[in-house]
């Protein structure tokens, strides 16, 4: 999660492991028209099961006749029209009075369902019913859109029945995060190691080795350019909390640029494997393989195509995953840890960073609700209206539906059922979660190959699956969004000492793998054959 340019970087390190607590739950409205010709159709809504209980199955739901009262702000017994509403579910819109008022209203009338109908609403908050414990009847939340879909699909006489399916117990999505995850970490320290391998070998002359040293100092980390980092990512934080409405679209343009840039260095270097398929063609007196051409070209193509429709539901995320994922590989194999006293400040400052933005901004911001949350779920430009007990929330026009792309995302409608109308539920992993811990793991890997072995990358990446389950885990008991590297770092980080501690390496673990290979070029400047010296590092 940190690169010498900020600003990917940092954008990836704005979101851990959240999965917001909400008030309201998902239910199916299912809606049919009065006729043999005309179909039914199931509408996404939303209740609070702390106010009304509706049955989990459609069979058990009863058939209510809707009653379309947009038109009536139904704040007094008055607004009640002369036909009656006995036995109706009713439509309303928000306000201008507390929609607990128009519920008892309603009540009064004999309606049986409240439906509350809004442009923008996305869900209802809790609210307090201290006042209105006499109202029993079902409160609903549907969007106008759907409102105004059903009146045009199914017409005027609509009935409508609204149950709540439950639920599986087990989250298969977090399964979907977790395969991610391990396998991003895994794959871009791999890499890492590979690419150091190579540079080892390629140190054949004093030239290459100093050429060598200037690759490391650009690409490495100092213990105070982690510091400096650090402190910026919590000023980027705090600025984008502040001014999310205009920072979200520069963050979604730098995720497009370097996101297709990561995903062709990823891709290109698969390619480059494939003997055939090498025609070059010479520009600048440089010659370029035709097939790198067409692949920059496609993964600009699929950047571009997430951008236009990132607001898709449906597919969007797996073109938002796919660049995810690149963007993660890239930075873990690029980015280098000089050695493990870099990695403990990086890590253990941004745990810090993590817990400090969920868990005690709540007691600073407003309303509430942690910095972090509001980042990784999207904050909607809301204003509040303060009724006593009663906070009514619409959104405002600028960056509607806008979300920071610096997450993973796996929506719960892959499990194919009706709840797929619903799409507000997704399982969300933050690219620091996956790039920070892999850091460390790529350093363990590029540790291993001047040692010659495997035990720290291998240990390393089991400790951080260990971790992930640890969190899944405290997110499913405590139904609350997590700092994810609350429970990654201490396992990874515990994980690589206690290996470096039994194998007696702690020294040259904590100094580094660039002070190890160093000595062994220091040594082998003397010698009269410098190649055999670089294939005895490689060979170690």
């Amino acid at each position: 999660m940190g690169p010498q340019r900020l600003s990917p970087a940092a954008a990836a390190l704005f979101c851990g492991f959240l999965l917001p607590l909400i008030a309201a739950q998902e239910a199916i409205l299912h809606a049919s028209g009065n006729g043999l010709s005309l179909p039914s159709k199931d509408y996404c809504m939303l209740y609070n099961p702390n106010w009304t209980v509706l049955p989990s199955t459609l069979e058990n739901a009863t058939s209510i006749s809707l009653m379309n009262l947009t038109t009536t702000p139904l704040c007094n017994l008055s607004d009640i029209p002369p036909d009656g509403i006995k036995d109706k579910a009713v439509v309303v819109q928000w306000g201008p009075c507390h929609f607990l008022e128009k519920a008892r209203i309603a009540q009064k009338g004999g309606a049986e369902a409240l439906l509350v109908a809004n442009n923008s609403i996305l869900l209802p908050l809790s609210g307090n019913r201290s006042e209105f414990l006499d109202v029993n009847i079902i409160i609903g939340f549907i969007s106008h859109k759907d409102f105004e879909d059903m009146a045009q699909t199914l017409g005027s006489n609509i009935t409508v029945k609204m149950y709540s399916p439950s639920w599986p117990n087990f989250d298969y999505t977090m399964v979907v995060i977790f395969v991610i995850a391990v396998f991003t970490v895994a794959l871009g320290g791999y890499w890492s190691g590979l690419t150091e391998l190579e540079n080892l070998k390629a140190l054949a002359s004093t030239e290459d080795r100093e050429m060598m040293k200037k690759k490391e100092e650009y690409l490495t980390f100092s213990p105070l350019t982690v510091v400096i980092f650090v402190v910026i990512c919590c000023v980027m934080m705090v600025l984008l909390y502040f001014f999310y409405k205009w920072l979200v679209y520069v963050i979604i343009a730098i995720f497009c640029i370097a996101s297709a840039m990561s995903l062709y260095n990823c891709l290109a270097a698969l390619i480059r494997k494939i003997p055939c398929g090498q025609c070059t063609i010479a520009c600048r007196s440089k010659s370029i393989e035709v097939r790198l051409i067409f692949l920059s070209g496609l993964c600009i193509a699929v950047a571009v195509v997430w951008a236009v429709f990132r607001n898709e539901d449906r597919w969007a995320w797996i073109l938002q995953d796919i660049l995810g994922i690149a963007f993660c590989l890239n930075l873990i194999k690029t980015l280098k840890l000089p050695n493990f006293k870099s990695c403990v400040i990086l890590l253990g400052l941004l745990l810090l960073y993590d817990v400090f933005f969920v868990f005690i901004t709540p007691f600073i911001t407003k309303n509430g609700e942690s910095i972090m949350v509001e980042l990784a779920a999207g904050p909607f430009g809301n204003t509040e209206k303060n009724d006593g007990n009663f906070v009514e929330a619409t959104a405002q026009p600028s960056a509607p539906h806008e979300k920071l792309p610096v997450v993973i995302r796996v929506p719960k409608l892959m499990y194919f059922s009706v709840m797929s109308t619903c799409f507000t539920h997704v399982s969300i992993l933050g690219f620091g979660d996956i790039i920070v811990p892999g850091l460390l793991i790529a350093y363990c890997r590029r540790f291993d190959v001047h040692i010659g072995s495997s035990v720290y990358f291998i240990s390393s990446t089991i400790a951080y699956a260990v971790g992930m389950i640890f969190t899944f885990v405290v997110l499913v008991l405590m139904k609350k969004g997590q700092p994810a590297l609350l429970y990654l770092v201490p396992c990874t980080l515990i994980t690589a000492s206690v290996v470096a501690w039994r194998r007696k390496e702690m020294k040259k673990f904590w100094k580094g793998s660039n002070y190890q290979m160093m000595a062994h070029l220091d040594s082998s400047t003397n010698e009269e054959n410098p190649v055999t010296s670089d294939e005895h590092i490689v060979q170690q």
